[in-house]
């Protein structure tokens, strides 16, 4: 075996999860269903479907009105969760698991679709308003507080002002976006990363 296939063999193990609760949540959010995947309002979910398959975990176990994992960021233990409320109730899995594990608000990371931005950019926040996102509006309802930390993925404005904007985010994204999209989602697991360990100004100049 060749030392490049010794650093492999290390890079694609699982490490192991420390004793005790999660420190952090993050949230990719989106609508559960089959009929939802690859549409432009699930940008959340493909985020942390990214962050699974690039830190070898599964969202296999259904909890907090979720299909969670866990994994480890920067020493940090992490619930990663995809809520299966649908996107306008998102706010219910948050605040459920944030009420269990005691985790406060500035340790959840929102991960969603922003039609402001053009495909494949990034926008990090610390906080914010809702922005008109359903997602968010349920959660900043819910918890009380808009002091959260967000990655925004651009998933495009609609085509014109008379086209509908539920049309639009639940629309799947056009061949030509894809790569973007997928591109876009390992760039906000790499912000997430950053976030977790403390780094968001770093996050913001990298990704913004």
């Amino acid at each position: 075996m060749s030392i490049f296939d010794i650093f492999d063999k290390i890079s694609s193990e699982k490490t192991e999860l420390p004793p005790g609760a999660p420190e952090f949540i993050i949230v990719g959010l989106g609508n559960p269903g089959a009929q939802y995947e690859n549409t432009r309002h699930n940008a959340g979910f493909m985020t942390v479907d990214t962050l699974a398959e690039k830190h070898g975990f599964s969202m296999k176990k259904l909890r907090f009105k979720s299909l969670t994992g866990e994994c480890v960021i920067g020493g940090k233990k992490c619930l990663v969760m995809k809520p299966s409320t649908y996107m306008n109730n998102s706010g219910q899995a948050v605040t459920e698991a944030m009420s269990f594990f005691k985790i406060p608000i500035e340790n959840v990371i929102v991960c969603y679709d922003d039609i402001s931005l053009e495909p494949g950019k990034l926008r990090i926040r610390r906080k914010g308003s809702d922005g008109g996102h359903n997602g968010i509006k349920s959660i900043i309802y819910l918890t009380g507080s808009d002091e959260f930390p967000r990655v925004k993925l651009g998933v495009g404005a609609k085509p014109n002002k008379d086209y509908d904007l539920a049309a639009w985010v639940l629309g799947c994204f056009s061949s030509e976006d894809i790569p973007k999209i997928r591109e876009a989602a390992e760039n906000a697991c790499q912000a997430v990363e950053l976030i977790v360990k403390g780094e968001t100004d770093k996050a913001m100049n990298r990704f913004n």
